[in-house]
């Protein structure tokens, strides 16, 4: 099939404009994109090489997108981003297929960065997105100091689930030391923390289960402070829960290379760290993400357990019956 649905993702940016991205299997497949909302209206659609550019779509809603080839191979798939204007990385992680040959369900899954700058247009759209649970992944002084601005009406539960990795301490005393090797020494802390995420905070990512399943049908938002690494795993652990293949799963965690900018956040860490003195470049993997980041995580799972069914089960309290009612959930 040319026109693979998983290589398809739609974003939007704050300003409205929103772009389409595709791989094809032959590089003389042309493809078309069209808006599906019956209220259009004018629109602008510029188009190269797996990519499209279109301008002028309605700023309310959440809208979906028909993209297909001279074959007749269709997708259909809405904004995975969804272009808040109050954080960068706020995403739906549905819409992949698993190994069962199922598809994870559009509009159940979120991910995202700190929401405690929401403006009013994103607290509108995320109210259309009927929300129920939240689960916040900031440590407890980032939840008291930044406080999340959610919707009035349908204001989804949030459930406080506070990830400190166990050397953070440490470390951070570490980087203010004179002989501190700065760029690589972060990168290799930044390695350290997810295989922290796997093994040190597994009743965690336990609550966090089990806080998605005490709600039937649950649509749930995962959310850190820069949505890419405490949710980062949340993320690949559910999908990987529900069947979606690894390279799937890295190539979702990496998008965030595509919606978060390092250049952006990188005085306000500095600041937030107490490490003014460093070097950007050296400060710069933190707010990066890395498949040597996710690798370690999911490596380390290997390496600790006899298989992912064996720690879903026995480290996160995901055993069949549990997957079973993700899959009736989650599952088309």
């Amino acid at each position: 099939m040319p026109l693979d649905p998983d290589s398809v993702h739609i974003w939007r940016e704050p300003d409205g404009v929103h772009h389409i991205r595709w791989d094809v299997s032959h590089p003389d497949t042309r493809v078309s994109v069209q808006p599906m909302a019956a209220d259009a209206g004018d629109f602008t659609l510029e188009q190269a090489a797996g990519r499209a550019r279109l301008e002028g779509l309605p700023r309310q809603g959440r809208h979906y997108f028909r993209v297909q080839d001279q074959h007749g191979n269709t997708v259909e798939a809405p904004e995975r981003r969804l272009g808040m204007e109050g954080t960068p990385n706020f995403r739906d992680f549905g819409g992949y297929a698993t190994e069962q040959g199922r598809r994870v369900r559009w509009g159940k899954l979120f991910r995202s960065g700190q929401l405690s700058t929401l403006t009013e247009r994103d607290l509108d759209l995320m109210s259309e997105l009927d929300i129920d649970l939240i689960c916040d992944f900031r440590r407890l002084d980032e939840q008291e100091n930044e406080p999340s601005r959610l919707p009035g009406k349908r204001t989804p539960r949030t459930a406080s689930l506070p990830i400190t990795p166990g050397s953070n301490a440490a470390f951070f005393e570490e980087a203010g030391a004179a002989d501190f090797e700065g760029r690589q020494s972060m990168f290799d802390f930044m390695v350290l923390i997810n295989e922290d995420f796997a093994l040190a905070q597994t009743e965690t990512y336990s609550r966090m289960f089990a806080e998605l399943l005490a709600i039937d049908d649950a649509s749930v938002l995962v959310h850190c402070a820069a949505g890419k690494d405490r949710t980062g795993f949340a993320a690949a652990i559910i999908l990987l829960a529900l069947g979606v293949s690894r390279d799937q799963v890295m190539a979702d965690y990496l998008l965030t290379q595509e919606f978060f900018s390092p250049d952006a956040e990188i005085e306000r860490l500095k600041r937030k760290y107490g490490m003014e003195a460093l070097p950007c470049e050296a400060v710069r993997p933190m707010l990066e993400v890395q498949p040597d980041y996710l690798a370690k995580a999911l490596d380390s799972i290997d390496q600790h357990y006899p298989s992912l069914d064996a720690y879903l089960k026995d480290a996160l309290g995901v055993g069949s019956a549990e997957r079973d009612e993700l899959y009736r959930r989650y599952l088309d």
